[in-house]
């Protein structure tokens, strides 16, 4: 029972060192925005990565979850004669929180993963201490073009993702579920306010600075070898979801 006990405490110390290194190696990224002066190259180029490279996933994401919500909802309210309730469905829950959410989440496994295997690919290969060695600050050359491009281009995505869903459930719910497109739209338009698109953004810019600082975080600090950087890409990703989940409670509890 003793050892049982030991055990335990030895791992909680060890997680919360864990957690402390990475507060404050996540506080130094944020810091570097504004001491770092930008790179303007690599910010174009992490915007292409981040952005256009992901709008494919984020496309097929919002589209088939807009026709899915339209789908299901309609069996639903269809029993209590509450069909053109269905518009007022799919524009509050994607501005509000599948749009943010499931964006969030797709990028976090496309460009995290991306991220964190770059980086931990330069860890291993002393990339980063050739950085060093040529006087240039790894952090800002490498972590916060990437989150400057994320802060930017991961809203825009998850508006593109808003607009998508929509699109799709409205197609779904008018020319396959036969529901007058007037009294759909006019629902929509008078229960979804701009203030939902708004709560989704502030989501949206926080889920960024997290995919970001966590990917770069664990790819800064991977281990030697092969194991080490595919470990590191796989806690990326992991705590990547785990955290926009968590955020999002609390986030959705403050704003509403």
């Amino acid at each position: 029972m003793i050892a049982f006990i030991q055990h335990v405490g030895q791992a909680l110390v060890i997680e919360i060192a864990a957690a402390g290194r990475f507060s404050l190696t996540a506080f130094s990224f944020i810091k570097k925005l504004y001491t770092s002066p930008p790179r303007f190259r690599i910010i174009i180029q992490q915007l292409y990565e981040i952005g256009y490279r992901s709008l494919p996933v984020v496309a097929i994401t919002g589209a088939f979850t807009g026709m899915v919500l339209a789908v299901q909802s309609f069996y639903q309210f269809h029993q209590i004669s509450m069909e053109t309730a269905i518009g007022i469905l799919i524009g509050l829950s994607m501005t509000n929180e599948l749009g943010p959410v499931l964006t969030a989440l797709m990028v976090a496994g496309r460009v995290g993963a991306s991220m964190a295997a770059q980086l931990g690919t330069m860890k291993v290969t002393e990339q980063v201490d050739a950085l060093e060695t040529l006087a240039v600050d790894p952090v800002g050359y490498l972590v916060v073009p990437r989150l400057i491009a994320g802060i930017f281009m991961i809203p825009i995505l998850t508006v593109f993702s808003i607009f998508i869903g929509i699109l799709g459930g409205y197609g779904i719910s008018v020319y396959l579920l036969k529901i007058n497109k007037t009294f759909f739209m006019s629902n929509m338009l008078d229960y979804t306010k701009a203030e939902d698109l708004c709560n989704g953004l502030i989501k949206s810019v926080v889920f960024a600075v997290l995919i970001i600082v966590i990917s770069c975080y664990k790819g800064m600090t991977a281990g030697h070898g092969a194991e080490g950087v595919g470990r590191a890409t796989t806690e990326a990703v992991v705590a990547s979801c785990i955290s926009i989940l968590i955020t999002d409670f609390f986030l959705s509890i403050i704003l509403y």
